[in-house]
């Protein structure tokens, strides 16, 4: 071919060549925008979302473009999601970028927290080609840092759960004895008085008035059966009330007891009857209570049910015969040990204790290690009981010895299966970063009192802040302040800071979270201050710290951080 013919040929190859790779330069950081800024911990994830433009012809017809976003940081790198993107004559099923149009596209991506991660960029990385040729194109920066104060979460400080003792100093018991009447009469018939319940009765009141840990006094309840009338049935009761008394005060008298005596009467005992009724078999007894609930006139209620006839003769042989009685109750209290005493025996003598008594003793010390002896004491003389194993547990928790602490549930769920062990292995499970497991052992853990806050822990690492507030309640915890500081109630931070019982170095870098986000340049010194001097450790947090980072020209600051 003739060249000079041939030159505008090549020349314009060379220039649909060039424009097809013309929009293969490199992204510009306008384009592309990542959210949050900075980045931040949630849940144990560093979350981003990427709205990316790629302008009118800048992506060529023939090109497969590929996008990775890559947390990079200092001994490492985390990638996220690569998405692809093709051009329109691409075939292929990823997203096609129309040429001349452009397009917007929206990336998203996770990565799992390292504290590292701290002081890192966040890049997006490309992989293209246009046709069968790569084209290498730059690296772009589009993100700087992770804010990870919600990392500061610590099941460890969690208040986990006891197996609390049933001692109770005084335990009041009712023991009855009845002594039942003919129809319409009052008086007691020898047969009653001769009767085995009864002299068992007054044995019982004899005995518990001479025990010196003992109270007792008597009640006398004499009630007539709903039938025959009110006024007949108020006489007959009240007669029946009396000489039940005159028995019982000379009873009382030839055994030289000496206790309070209460009596009373009720004229037609309807509840009784109603008791009676609902849990016998007889025929139509819906019929009976339905008439009963129907009629609150005592006379009309007896009419209505002497009217039905399928039932009333069964009611007159086996319920109103149980009505016609004289209640005789001895309400006994039995009187505990005294701290004093229950602490004393605890240091002298503790197998004289029971099992209520000793686990009751180690709540009257406040010394842990105390405490922890008497819980350890009650294991050896109580090995079936699980609440000492979980109490042992639950010391050493509070002591830092996971591994003793969870050994301890464990032994305590292997005498019986009990929600106190569950909950706390569900803080150890958290402890671990098993999510999973914590929330499996919470749901084996229901009624117990300290689950709310062990489930607050759960959202607030789970990253559900507005559910871990709810959950902590009036708690006041560093876990519950900073649950209100991730769903930015600052005030509340505050109050619940200023109200924790033991204050240590994290209620401390708390505050001057809270500080430095509600601009307060003082308190953000002040309480770094009292932080580092409780835990050197956290001078090199704060130096690193997006919380902090508008403070890092602060002379004040830097001293404390360097």
């Amino acid at each position: 071919m003739n060249k000079k013919l041939f030159m505008p040929f090549l020349v314009m190859a060379a220039i649909v060549f060039l424009s097809s790779c013309k929009g293969l330069e490199p992204l510009d950081a306008q384009y592309v925008k990542a959210e949050p800024q900075p980045l931040e911990a949630v849940g144990g994830q560093v979350p981003v979302t990427i709205n990316a433009t790629f302008p009118a012809n800048w992506f060529v017809k023939k090109a497969v473009v590929t996008v990775t976003p890559v947390l990079r940081y200092e001994g490492g790198e985390a990638y996220g999601t690569a998405y692809t993107y093709q051009g329109e004559k691409v075939r292929g099923n990823d997203q096609v970028i129309p040429q001349k149009q452009g397009a917007n596209v929206t990336m998203t991506s996770s990565f799992g927290y390292k504290p590292e991660m701290r002081n890192s960029e966040l890049y997006l990385v490309f992989d293209a080609k246009v046709g069968a040729k790569s084209v290498k194109l730059p690296d772009l920066k589009i993100g700087e840092g992770v804010l990870s104060t919600s990392e500061l979460a610590c099941a460890c400080s969690a208040t986990p759960a006891v197996a609390a003792d049933k001692f109770q100093r005084i335990i009041k018991e009712a023991h009855n004895a009845n002594i039942m009447f003919l129809i319409q009469q009052a008086e007691l018939r020898s047969a009653e008085l001769r009767k085995g319940e009864l002299e068992d009765w007054k044995s019982l009141v004899k005995d518990a008035d001479e025990a010196p840990n003992k109270n007792v006094a008597v009640e006398i309840s004499a009630y007539a059966s709903p039938d025959g009338g009110v006024k007949l049935n108020t006489g007959l009761a009240e007669r029946r009330e009396k000489n039940t008394s005159n028995y019982v005060s000379r009873e009382l008298k030839k055994q030289k007891v000496d206790v309070p005596v209460d009596a009373n009467y009720t004229a037609q005992d309807w509840e009784g009857f109603r008791e009676l009724v609902s849990k016998s078999n007889i025929q139509d007894k819906d019929l009976v209570l339905r008439v009963l609930s129907m009629y609150n006139d005592p006379e009309q209620r007896e009419r209505e049910i002497k009217n039905i006839s399928s039932v009333f003769k069964v009611l007159a042989d086996e319920i109103l015969p149980q009505l016609r009685r004289s209640r005789l109750t001895a309400n006994i209290e039995i009187i505990g040990k005294s701290d004093e005493e229950i602490s004393a025996l605890a240091k002298s003598n503790p197998a004289e204790l029971n099992e209520e008594e000793i686990l009751y003793a180690a709540t009257l010390v406040k010394d842990c290690k105390e405490k922890e002896a008497i819980y350890v004491k009650a294991t050896e003389l109580y090995p079936r009981s699980y609440r000492a194993w979980n109490n042992v547990g639950m010391m050493r928790y509070k002591a830092g010895d996971l591994a003793k602490a969870e050994e301890m549930f464990n032994k305590a769920n292997s005498v019986q299966n009990n929600a106190e062990a569950n909950m706390n292995l569900g803080l150890i499970a958290l402890t671990k970063g098993d999510k999973a497991k914590a929330q499996q052992q919470f749901g084996n853990a229901a009624g117990v009192n300290e689950l709310s806050e062990a489930l607050g822990v759960l959202y607030l690492q789970q990253g559900d802040y507005a559910k871990a507030v709810n959950s902590f309640g009036g708690v006041k915890t560093n876990n519950a302040a900073l649950a209100q500081i991730m769903v930015k109630d600052y005030s509340k931070a505050q109050q619940t800071l200023n109200g924790v019982a033991n204050p240590d170095a994290t209620t401390d870098y708390l505050k001057a979270v809270v500080a430095a986000r509600t601009n307060d340049s003082n308190a953000v010194i002040s309480n770094l201050k009292a932080a580092i001097a409780k835990d050197k450790s956290l001078a090199a947090d704060a130096a690193t710290d997006l919380e902090f980072a508008k403070y890092s020209t602060n002379a004040d600051f830097a001293a404390l951080v360097n």
